[in-house]
Order: C-alpha cells, then sequence, then structure tokens
C-alpha cells in the first residue's frame, strides 16, 4: 500500500510484500501457545541464541553454502520474530513500529532515492548529522562489539565529520610511527608502555585497512582461515616424513611452513 506521496519520509513509502515476516511472527505465536519452552522464553533468555544464530549465518556465508546460508538465516528470523513477538505481549512496541522506525531511517539516510536530495551523501556523513545535537559521534555503539570491529566502527563514525585521513598513505605512515614506538616500549622493558603502544599499533593498522576499502575483520578472518589451513598441511607433511612437530624445533618447521607456503 503506497502513500499520494511515496517520496516523503513523514508519510511513509510502503513496499508490498508477501508477508515472509507476518508467517514467522505467526509461527512464533503458536509456538509460544503450545510449547512450554517457547512460552518460557524472555527477551534475555534469547540473547545466546540470537548471538549464536547471527555467527551461523556468517559461517554458512563464508562457507558459499546457498542452502546452508538459506536455513540459517531462517534460524535468525525466527529469533528476530521471538523478540518482536515479546515486545508485542509486553505491550512496548508491535511489528508495525519495528518495520516503521527501519523504513523511515532506511528514507533518511536515502534521500536521493525518495525525492529529498539531488546527490548522494555517505553513510556515515548522514548518520552524523542525525546525531548531531543529540548525542556525541561515538556514542550508541553496540556494548558487545569484538574490539577489532570497534575501532573500525569509531573510526568510520568520526570520519563521517571529516575527523579523518585524506587517504590510506596518511594511515599508512601511522601504522610506521605507531610501530616505532613498539620498538621504543619494548627496548625500555616497560610492559605497560609496550601494552599501550600494541595497542595504538593496532588501531592505526584497522585504520589502515579501512581507508583501503577493506573491513578488518574480514581481513584477519581470511588470514585466520589461511594460517589454519597451511599449518593443517604443515602437520599432515610432518606425519609423513616421520617427524615430531614439538621435538623438531624452529628451523625444521619454518623449513616444511616454506614447502607448504609454495605448494599452495
Amino acid at each position: 500500500m503506497s502513500t499520494n506521496n511515496p517520496h516523503s519520509p513523514t508519510d511513509g513509502f510502503h513496499f508490498p510484500g508477501p508477508g515472509v515476516l507476518d508467517r514467522a511472527l505467526t509461527l512464533v505465536r503458536f509456538l509460544r501457545a503450545q510449547c512450554p519452552w517457547d512460552a518460557e522464553q524472555t527477551p534475555t533468555s534469547l540473547i545466546p541464541h540470537l548471538l549464536e544464530e547471527a555467527h551461523e549465518v556468517v559461517d554458512a556465508i563464508r562457507e558459499g553454502s546457498p542452502e546452508g546460508l538459506a536455513s540459517e538465516l531462517g534460524d535468525l528470523l525466527l529469533n528476530v520474530a521471538f523478540q518482536v513477538v515479546l515486545g508485542e505481549e509486553e505491550g512496548r512496541f508491535g511489528a508495525s513500529q519495528v518495520y516503521g522506525a527501519l523504513e523511515r531511517k532506511m528514507i533518511r539516510r536515502h534521500p536521493h532515492l525518495f525525492g529529498e536530495a539531488e546527490e548522494r551523501e555517505g553513510w556515515e556523513t548522514l548518520k552524523a548529522r542525525e546525531r548531531a545535537g543529540e548525542e556525541g559521534v561515538l556514542s550508541g555503539l553496540a556494548k558487545g562489539l569484538d574490539p577489532l570491529t570497534k575501532a573500525h566502527r569509531m573510526q568510520e563514525r568520526v570520519a563521517g565529520v571529516g575527523f579523518d585521513w585524506e587517504d590510506y598513505r596518511g594511515a599508512r605512515d601511522k601504522v610506521s610511527e605507531e610501530l616505532a614506538e613498539v620498538e621504543g616500549a619494548l627496548s625500555a622493558g616497560d610492559a605497560a608502555a609496550v601494552e599501550e603502544e600494541l595497542g595504538d599499533l593496532l588501531f592505526a593498522v584497522v585504520n589502515l585497512t579501512r581507508l583501503t576499502g577493506v573491513h578488518s575483520t574480514t581481513a584477519l578472518d581470511r588470514a585466520n582461515r589461511k594460517f589454519h589451513r597451511r599449518f593443517e598441511a604443515l602437520e599432515a607433511l610432518a606425519r609423513q616424513r616421520g617427524i615430531s612437530l614439538e621435538e623438531a624445533g624452529l628451523e625444521v618447521l619454518d623449513g616444511l611452513w616454506e614447502e607448504v607456503k609454495a605448494a599452495q
């Protein structure tokens, strides 16, 4: 159902759909009425399941399995629907409020698509304008973010108000500067300073990664998987040659590692 002025953020812009969310909500309401376990759940009790399902969706994306991803997205949808139904039951909000908030936010952040602006603006710039006068630039970040993602998000936030390098070169030079400070702290034997400077170095590397157009968590996950794959190959090669990893020593292990890298 559309309004007379579908491009107005105040009136709303209603996209027709097959009602999949409605079916998910109906399913949860049925489960709440018929299943003792589902009936006992609260928004808080479902947090571990919500987090687990989100991680399983990410795993399915990285594994490249369409069937697995469809299944995991279904599980995540169930958890989202569960939270909406619980909100309805407690009289805090309903599905229309959830979707309405989403719809209005997307219209505000895509004014060029809804006739409110001629040119597209950056996502973080638009969000910074929304927050102006209401909260600090770094307010409202999810408390459960892992440190790597939080660093990336903080840097995106401040970039939205112009506090950023012009390009990756400035961030690259900052990495070199921080690395030198780590070396200085190590030479001084100051454990507290080493920890602080290593943190600054990691933060700078995240910034460099962001300015190249790559997300730090994606890059690190790829490196983790590559290391995992190569070390498993190293173990297999060592078993094949009757080499004990615990007794081989670094020189032998490094030689096996180089063989694995060359083969892959």
